[in-house]
């Protein structure tokens, strides 16, 4: 195995994790706010291992799009035809768009929820970011290749 395909895999298996990370710490926080429960540590714990996830993604990925992949190294060879193609266009400037902002979408949600000083504004706030950033996922995700 090359370390394309190595990078290739774990980002594909990280991609499950981080996708089953925003589904819980969305689905909690709302539950959370109609439940007017009190924002404990697991919920720290989980919305910090979404946000890390997710960081982690994002390095696998970079490092994917810039040094290992020969689908965007077509692409940014002749960035116009790639524009031209709804594949490369895909991987070039879509996955790669949605995905970078989900990741910050995600950690700006982290940032303000931390800053927070009562559990229904936390809960709100990873609400809104956290769902975002799952919805800006699922729109990135190539659903095709399965």
């Amino acid at each position: 195995m090359n370390t394309y395909t190595a990078f290739l895999h774990i980002h594909s298996a990280v991609r499950w994790i981080a996708l089953a990370l925003a589904i819980f710490v969305t689905v909690k926080s709302l539950m959370g706010l109609g439940g007017k429960s009190a924002f404990g540590k697991t919920d720290n714990i989980f919305a910090a291992s979404f946000v890390g996830t997710m960081h982690l993604q994002l390095l696998l990925g970079l490092v994917l799009y810039f040094f290992l992949s020969p689908i965007t190294e077509s692409a940014l060879s002749n960035f116009g035809g790639a524009m031209k193609n709804a594949e490369l266009r895909f991987w070039a400037v879509e996955h790669a768009s949605m995905m970078v902002l989900a990741v910050v979408v995600a950690q700006i949600g982290r940032s303000k929820s931390k800053k927070a000083t009562d559990a229904a504004k936390k809960f709100k706030l990873q609400a809104i970011f956290f769902g975002a950033a799952l919805l800006l996922m699922l729109g990135g995700i190539p659903w095709n290749r399965f």
